[in-house]
């Protein structure tokens, strides 16, 4: 340290000021680069995160108030396999199989169906309270399609 204060000392006084000057100017850069914009970045980081959440938050209370809403269906006035039997039979499809599994669940396969008629009747089904479980359909290569469904009642 004091061959420093030596090299210091030896310089003149012009020089001195320039070296003070500019380690001063060091040590403004070193606190802007090492403090001030990591902090500044990191609250503007935070601000946009706080802002993306509070958003995320709007979307969802709107959904869980949109869903709570929905009225739920009423009960089916026969036994789940009949109705979707029923149902099946008013839109035209050929049902090849149709078990019932309990009381609130069926597996059904229709071998041909056209997919549009075939979604509207789905989402037919949902919107009476029958929900699509699982779902398997199969193109037939003809413009048709198969389809193995699990339903079951909301109800």
């Amino acid at each position: 340290m004091s061959g420093l204060r030596l090299w210091f000392a030896g310089r003149s006084l012009r020089e001195r000021r320039l070296i003070l000057v500019m380690l001063a100017l060091l040590a403004v850069t070193l606190v802007w680069a090492g403090i001030l914009l990591p902090v500044t970045d990191g609250l503007a980081s935070a601000r946009t995160r706080h802002a993306d959440a509070v958003l995320r938050l709007a979307e969802t209370q709107a959904r869980v108030a949109a869903i709570r809403a929905v009225p739920r269906a009423a009960p089916l006035g026969q036994p789940l396999d009949a109705e979707v039997r029923a149902r099946a039979d008013a839109a035209g499809f050929t049902v090849a199989s149709l078990a019932p599994q309990g009381s609130d669940r069926v597996q059904l396969s229709i071998t041909q169906a056209r997919p549009g008629a075939l979604f509207a009747w789905i989402a037919g089904l949902e919107e009476a309270g029958i929900l699509v479980e699982t779902m398997a359909i199969t193109n037939n290569g003809d413009q048709t399609v198969s389809l193995q469904l699990t339903l079951r009642s909301q109800a």
